[in-house]
């Protein structure tokens, strides 16, 4: 059966079973933050979360930083599906202050974020995949630093780097991306026209999994600095590479005590890079939305997902997802 018509059954039966579930739970409203694998697990949790332990579920589009500060201004929402925490403190300040709990590592792996040039430079020019040979060469990564989005954690941490790198004084110009997907974009449109492209990304994706690049050589993580790099206002930038990213899925407190069936489930929820990233590739190469790629998921992992349930709501799923 072709992967659409297996999502619109699915999602369809889902649908029809919505009333009755809604009995066993109340609301829960649920991030999902603006990048294709925290889309992907906000879909599989959406959909597990309402027809296997009964919830009305509102999803909340957002990103990190307004996510944040939603929890700690109002309680809301209940659950943040992924959040790479390496690079800010106000999530260590929500979890000391009891108003969040880490539920789960979502990303069993950790997360990979980097500075990156296609392979096809690093052949030609090998000094590029250094920082030295690309401050000395800004016009043959085409004079450009392509950034995260405003709103992310690493964009400030992005700019403090390229502060210390001296790739600022070099001449090369910040391009802050408007979306996941425009970033995506210009890296997929440079490979293919095999031009110049410099810029950061990240790992569990579909698009580092296709084209071959290369890491740019970094000084080790500095806790110390990494921290500095990472506020607006830091007095003394300096280099530090990332960090092997702690990625997890948090939950408010109140919700936990309030919902604590969901709140198991959700110590359990947790994707291999492998599954993510195979998931994501198949995702870009057939044009899948966020919906029918979470039910090529739950799919082909079935033994992955069902250990997250208990007995109640994987008797109830099992109906639908075979």
């Amino acid at each position: 059966m072709h992967l659409r018509t297996i999502a619109a059954a699915t999602l369809t039966a889902g649908a029809l079973s919505t009333t009755a579930a809604f009995a066993d739970c109340g609301e829960v409203s649920i991030t999902e933050m603006d990048w294709a694998s925290a889309a992907v697990v906000t879909s599989v949790a959406s959909f597990l979360i309402q027809q296997g332990y009964g919830c009305d579920v509102t999803v909340v589009p957002t990103t990190t930083v307004p996510a944040m500060a939603s929890v700690a201004e109002t309680g809301q929402p209940d659950i943040l599906t992924e959040l790479w925490t390496s690079y800010t403190e106000v999530y260590d300040d929500l979890i000391a202050e009891g108003k969040l709990t880490e539920m789960s590592k979502v990303l069993s792996d950790g997360g990979v974020e980097a500075w990156w040039v296609p392979a096809y430079l690093v052949e030609e020019h090998p000094e590029l995949a250094t920082l030295e040979g690309i401050r000395a060469n800004p016009e043959l990564v085409g004079g450009m630093f392509h950034d995260c989005v405003t709103g992310w954690g690493c964009d400030v941490t992005n700019f403090n780097n390229l502060k210390a790198a001296g790739l600022v004084d070099a001449g090369i110009e910040r391009f802050k991306h408007g979306s996941g997907e425009t970033l995506a974009a210009a890296l997929a449109a440079a490979y293919e026209a095999r031009e110049p492209w410099f810029g950061y990304y990240w790992a569990p994706t579909s698009v580092l999994g296709k084209y071959p690049m290369v890491q740019v050589e970094f000084p080790p993580y500095d806790a110390e600095i990494h921290t500095c790099n990472g506020l607006e206002d830091c007095a003394t930038p300096g280099l530090s590479a990332y960090p092997r990213a702690n990625v997890v899925t948090a939950a408010t407190t109140a919700f936990a005590e309030r919902e604590p069936a969901v709140a198991e489930f959700l110590t359990k929820m947790s994707f291999t890079n492998a599954q993510m990233g195979a998931v994501l590739a198949a995702q870009e190469a057939d044009s899948l939305s966020n919906e029918e790629a979470a039910v090529l998921f739950l799919t082909t992992y079935p033994e992955v997902w069902s250990a997250w349930l208990n007995d109640e709501a994987k008797a109830k799923l099992a109906a639908l997802i075979k």
